[in-house]
């Protein structure tokens, strides 16, 4: 028996290459999730160019598999996130600051390591997040 089990939940995006959405080892307790991109459930990419769409399909990417595993954004333990363009952080900081108090209504924020990189495995993807999550009970 394998030490760590690979998800890749159905009504997801496929995967843009060689990985499995999310994975945990024994006893389960972590679920380390794949960098999400903006990539609808047909696998095309959502919001070419519109930092804000794809920064919303990320983010409902992330719920829909926190979702299939029975959580919620309550049961993130940390996030990265990965920036194309230093000139989005202003829009990054204000869509996180609208949106994580609706999928965090206690306020108690995850730690974010935020990162500015020259590209992602695609030229059209402008963000990326990916996400550790624990399964352990509350």
């Amino acid at each position: 028996m394998s030490a760590a089990e690979y998800l890749n939940p159905p009504g997801l995006a496929p995967a843009q290459g060689d990985y499995s959405q999310a994975g945990t080892g024994n006893p389960n307790t972590l679920v380390f999730v794949a960098g999400q991109l903006s990539v609808g459930t047909n696998g095309d990419v959502v919001g070419v160019g519109d930092f804000a769409a794809q920064f919303e399909q990320i983010f409902a990417n992330l719920g829909a598999l926190l979702k299939s595993l029975g959580l919620d954004f309550s049961s993130v333990v940390k996030f990265t996130t990965f920036l194309t363009d230093e000139n989005d952080l202003d829009a990054f900081m204000k869509l996180r600051a609208e949106a994580f108090p609706k999928m965090f209504p206690t306020a108690d924020f995850p730690p974010n390591t935020l990162l500015i990189v020259k590209r992602l495995v695609k030229p059209e993807f402008l963000l990326e997040v990916e996400a550790v999550v624990t399964r352990a009970p509350a």
